[in-house]
Formats: C-alpha cells, structure tokens, sequence
C-alpha cells in the first residue's frame, strides 16, 4: 500500500529536494577487484592468554605485508600490485591494474607480548597470534 503524501504544488523547494536527495552521497562505482582490495576484513578471537586474528589478504605477496604492535594496538598494511591483461593476438581488449595500499589498525583490551607474537601468511590469509602480557603486579610505596 503506498502513502499518501500531502504536496503544495506551487512549493518548488520540495521537489528539487526530492529530486537531489542522495545525489551528491551515492558511493562511486568502482570495478569489483578494486572494491573488494580496498579493505582488510579481519576475525578476532579471544582466549585467556592470547589473542587469535585472522585477515584477509587475497593477491598480497608474503613480503609485501607489515604488522606492527605497539602496546595494545595491531595495524596491519600491504602493498597490492595487482595487473591482469587480455590478449587477442597482437591487440590488447581489456587491461586492469591497480596498485595501492592497504591499512587496518584495531585495539585489543589488553596489553600485548610483542617478543611472543607470531604471524603466519598462507594462501591469503594472514594469521596472527598475539599472547596477553602478563598483568603487572602492583607495588605498594611505604610512606616515610
């Protein structure tokens, strides 16, 4: 059933905004590749002692990633060269590529073991496991 909406036909204002309502804040239209290289989708999970992510990585070299961890905070970059060019004898019918970078930066509730961390890269998926620090005990001060 569709609404009924109560219109003045003289009032110009409210058909130029209906009529530009979201124009200007449409997403861009981007080739599906590119759309999907933009962003690291990640899984966290979460045990006493460490933290496990998992991130998605596809068409990244090994050597191409960067894991950084400063106190509690992980950030994870890659360079993507990504080229692919179709051929039909001699003349060129259709050329991609696309090289860029790409950043994901999150923080954990708790502090992490740098020295202990570990990170695996395979078939496009980078694995990380980060061990908790162990919690500091705490120093009473006598007072003089």
């Amino acid at each position: 059933m569709a609404n009924i909406i109560r219109r003045d036909p003289f009032a110009v204002d409210d058909l130029f905004d209906d009529l530009m309502r979201g124009f200007f804040v449409r997403p861009m239209h981007y080739p599906f590749e590119v759309q999907a290289l933009g962003q690291v989708k990640i899984d966290v999970k979460e045990d006493d002692k460490a933290y496990t992510v998992h991130a998605d990585l596809p068409g990244v070299k090994k050597e191409d990633i960067q894991v950084n961890i400063e106190g509690n905070t992980v950030a994870i970059s890659a360079e993507i060269k990504r080229e692919s060019e179709k051929r039909e004898g001699e003349k060129v019918l259709h050329s991609e590529r696309y090289y860029g970078k790409v950043y994901r930066s999150f923080t954990l509730g708790h502090d992490l073991d740098e020295a202990a961390s570990k990170a695996k890269f395979e078939n496009g998926v980078l694995d990380l496991t980060l061990p908790k620090k162990a919690a500091g005990t705490a120093k009473r001060l006598a007072i003089e």
